[in-house]
């Protein structure tokens, strides 16, 4: 039961900040570099706030440092792919792909010691399915994936990576710690690419939009790194959580929802549900 109000409380924030990067990048028109460095400047200095709460280790070994800089080249990834290919897709169609990595992350929770079960991956494989139905319920011919299908996998690569970090070098390093330096590092480097003095004279409204929402993206940094401790595969379940926290939001504001688009989110809830089940 913990792990699911948890996985709630992830999908709860970060069904906030995923409309809030398509704002960012849409509508803001800020650069993949502007932002990386709006997200990861901010999202250091909040999550430095939460350290005295939290029960933190640090050993001085390689794994450590090495856990560090593959958080950090997850994370630049992750923000400047996100950037590339949100101008094509919107944050709903994005998490529908990020859904690919749910095998992935399933078959290393076995590797680390759970059990392999079938029906487990069944539930995998309905939710894909219902992925797929939400994928091809897209802009059918508006989308041009021969411009995005490389930022993409990377992306989808720097997903599971993260969480595979965080799992593998945990015994050396607390999650906090591997990421909270990953986010300094990225931000001091992406200040001799942008300048924040610019980045608020084009857009300072915007600017402010997104430094707020990362208060709630740190929060579910948090609850996903405790998360990723417990199982990977519920750590990429997140992502199909969202996504229909997304469906229902469209529908609340009374978007054209298309009964692929229904049938769907209706099948991925079918597949996370049973998933925790079984």
């Amino acid at each position: 039961m913990n792990v699911i109000l948890m996985m709630l409380g992830v999908t709860a924030c970060y069904t906030l900040t995923s409309l809030n990067d398509k704002y960012a990048v849409a509508k803001a028109k800020f650069t993949g570099n502007e932002f990386t460095f709006l997200m990861c400047a901010s999202m250091a200095f909040f999550l430095t706030f939460t350290l005295p709460f939290q029960k933190i280790h640090f050993a001085v070994t390689w794994q450590s440092f090495a856990a560090i800089a593959l958080i950090a080249i997850c994370k630049m990834l992750e923000f400047q792919m996100s950037a590339i290919v949100l101008k094509q897709l919107s944050a709903f169609e994005l998490k529908a792909w990020v859904g690919v990595t749910l095998f992935a992350s399933y078959i290393t929770d076995v590797f680390y010691g759970a059990d392999l079960r079938i029906l487990k991956l069944l539930c995998i494989a309905i939710t894909v399915l219902g992925l797929v139905f939400i994928a091809k319920s897209g802009k059918e011919g508006k989308i041009e994936y021969r411009k995005i299908v490389f930022p993409l996998i990377l992306y989808l690569l720097a997903k599971y990576g993260y969480g595979l970090v965080i799992k593998a070098f945990t015994p050396y390093i607390s999650p906090t710690m591997q990421l909270l330096p990953a986010l300094f590092l990225i931000a001091l480097i992406m200040l001799f690419i942008v300048k924040p003095s610019q980045i608020m004279k084009k857009n300072k409204e915007g600017m402010i939009k997104v430094i707020l929402a990362r208060i709630p993206n740190a929060a579910g940094m948090l609850l996903e790194n405790a998360v990723i401790a417990i199982s990977l595969a519920n750590y990429s379940f997140i992502q199909p959580m969202i996504l229909v926290s997304l469906f229902f939001i469209s529908v609340l504001r009374k978007e054209q929802c298309s009964k692929l688009n229904l049938m769907g989110s209706a099948v991925c809830v079918a597949g996370v549900i049973a998933f925790q089940i079984f």
